[in-house]
């Protein structure tokens, strides 16, 4: 066994510094993984930029990362599903599996949850990681292990169409075009959505970026709305049904604003679903009247569960492609850069993919 477990590890606010650290010795349960790809998702960001997200704050200094995959290199003792060299892809929150939450199938919401980079839980960015070994996904071999990463937000993108109803027919409008709103469009279109609109605004320069939207019409959008701060809700949601033809069945906001979520429930039809991903403020006002009296579900998306072997079917089946969301790799060694890279704001900036080994 090498000895190089190089590691990101983040110290404070704009401070990542590579380190060795030790290879762990697997539990009974779990793998000792040789770490493949490791995609920077827009919470490492924010970690790295404040230093918390809500509740969880980084006090101690914390291994990143947690969209990965890797190679089996050892086995725990009681470990069935997996042998050594497997390719898998880590699935990064690693529930109970004994409370009312894990036992309904809805382990996302287990109050014991332990998620790979969520304070105080260290994550998977080093050469060498132990992970438990049934939140592990064997890849088929037209499976690349970066698409293997990207299976963390894929499986968010599956999550929210399935909270949102989608199937055969269905008019869609997704609001945001980073890569959750990406990669609801296109679970959205391989689960039968017949149109789908995505809407940005000025508020965010990458959705405005030019390469995003090109990529976003790439991946299948069938039409794209560029709206600023001013426009008015009642202007926006005559441009939407004017580009579906009709009122969305379903909204996905992959944004957060508070501008966003009351446009969700205002311009899906009666009887349809307003489904909430981005995360914002603690607190918005929305229209919460109007959406009572049309009987408009307002849902909430945390993560995912039992998403994984779906996301990982769309990909062995090829109903979906997810490469072209890889827009930057890097070395591990080049973490630092990597990171400068992800949260510079480019216009050509998507997914940035850590290559471990």
């Amino acid at each position: 066994m090498a000895k190089d477990n190089l590691t990101a590890i983040l110290y404070g606010i704009n401070d990542i510094r590579l380190e060795q650290t030790p290879i762990e010795e697997p539990a009974e349960d779990e793998v000792l993984l040789q770490m493949g790809c490791v995609g920077i998702c827009g919470s490492d960001v924010h970690y790295l930029v404040n230093g918390r997200i809500g509740d969880f704050v980084v006090r101690e200094p914390m291994i990143i990362g947690h969209e990965s995959s890797g190679v089996v290199v050892k086995l725990g003792k009681n470990v069935k599903n997996l042998k050594v060299g497997d390719r898998v892809a880590i699935e990064p929150g690693v529930s109970c599996r004994i409370c009312k939450f894990c036992k309904g199938g809805r382990y996302n919401l287990c109050k014991e949850m332990v998620f790979c980079a969520t304070p105080p839980v260290h994550g998977s960015l080093r050469r060498f990681y132990k992970h438990a070994a049934d939140f592990c996904f064997k890849l088929p071999d037209n499976v690349t292990l970066a698409e293997g990463a990207l299976l963390e937000p894929l499986s968010v993108g599956v999550h929210a169409c399935k909270r949102a109803n989608i199937g055969i027919g269905s008019k869609v409008l997704i609001l945001g075009a980073g890569p959750i709103g990406l990669v609801s469009l296109l679970v959205a279109k391989a689960m039968g959505a017949s149109k789908v609109v995505i809407m940005v605004t000025e508020r965010s320069a990458l959705d405005l970026s030019q390469n995003r939207l090109d990529l976003a019409k790439k991946l299948g959008a069938d039409g794209i709305l560029l709206t600023t701060k001013e426009d008015k809700e009642s202007k926006n949601a005559e441009k939407i049904i004017e580009l579906l033809g009709e009122e969305p069945d379903a909204t996905i906001d992959a944004c957060g604003a508070q501008s966003m979520i009351r446009l969700a429930i205002l311009v899906t039809k009666s009887g349809g679903v307003a489904v909430l991903v981005g995360m914002g403020a603690p607190e918005v006002q929305i229209p919460l009247m109007n959406a009572l009296v049309r009987e408009v579900d307002i849902r909430g998306v945390f993560r995912y569960a039992n998403d994984y072997g779906d996301a990982l079917d769309l990909l062995t089946s090829k109903k979906i492609d997810v490469k072209p969301l890889i827009t930057h790799n890097y070395k591990l060694e080049e973490t630092v850069q990597a990171f400068e890279t992800s949260k510079s704001g480019q216009d050509n900036v998507v997914k940035v993919m850590i290559h471990c080994n």
